[in-house]
């Protein structure tokens, strides 16, 4: 053996005991592989890594961060809002002639939305719904992919509403929020029979899903109204977005008043 060959050789030996693990080309490959197919995975079932963000006050559905909201609040990509063009044929509370609309886009299993029917929307009923001031339209958008049974529970609104009780069942499914949220539609059937609806009617509506094209299109013109999450409201001409204060809704609700 020459001495080139020699130090070659050398050179090519680990020491033993080095701490150095050798892998294969093949092996690595099927490391690689299988680290991309579990991103694969993951990003199929969140739609691109985060469709859905929380924040402070709302759930906010979206592939990717966008554009912050212009000065004057209105969500990027809409020229103008009108609560009145929005209200469609969904339940509401108030005199149907009020000078002022307001539209709520909600979702029933939304902890968001338990917070403004908690903490802000008895203020606007006792002062401006019950003054004859407001006309208050709830419309439904289910999450579904952090809400497994919201969209039932929005039917299920439907159905109550379709024998006058809407306004007490959203009450109860707030109320109850985190009963059903670990039941589901047993618990929905339970708050039909409380509130004495007919519950062979009720049970017959919710479980052929007769109200879920309502349910698809209130979501479909939330989505083309610029909504991105619960809870989204338009007073009037003025959106907000997530479960404000009620001195936030008093504000809007005075100037579109005072308009």
């Amino acid at each position: 053996m020459t001495e080139e060959h020699q130090h070659q050789e050398h050179q090519h030996q680990k020491p033993k005991g080095s701490g150095v693990v050798e892998i294969s080309k093949s092996t690595l490959w099927m490391i690689i592989s299988g680290i991309l197919g579990i991103l694969l995975v993951v990003s199929v079932f969140t739609q691109g890594f985060g469709i859905v963000r929380e924040n402070s006050g709302g759930y906010i559905a979206q592939p990717s961060p966008g554009p912050s909201p212009s000065p004057s609040g209105i969500p990027p990509g809409i020229a103008v809002v009108n609560a009145k063009e929005l209200a469609d044929d969904d339940p509401y509370t108030g005199n149907k002639d009020a000078p002022l609309t307001i539209i709520e886009f909600s979702d029933f299993q939304c902890p968001f939305c338990q917070r403004f029917h908690d903490q802000a929307y008895g203020q606007i009923k006792k002062e401006y719904i019950d003054a004859g001031k407001v006309k208050f339209v709830y419309r439904d958008f289910p999450l579904e992919s952090i809400h497994p049974y919201a969209r039932k529970a929005a039917e299920a609104g439907e159905c109550a509403d379709e024998q006058g009780k809407f306004w007490e069942y959203h009450g109860k499914l707030f109320e109850n929020q985190q009963v059903w949220s670990g039941a589901g539609e047993s618990e929905f059937k339970k708050y039909a029979q409380d509130l004495k609806l007919d519950s062979e009617k009720f049970n017959t509506c919710l479980d052929s899903g007769k109200y879920a094209n309502e349910v698809s299109k209130d979501l479909a013109d939330g989505a083309r109204s610029g909504v991105q999450g619960t809870p989204f409201f338009v007073v009037g001409s003025t959106p907000l977005s997530g479960a404000q204060p009620f001195a936030s809704f008093k504000a809007a609700i005075d100037f579109e008043l005072g308009k």
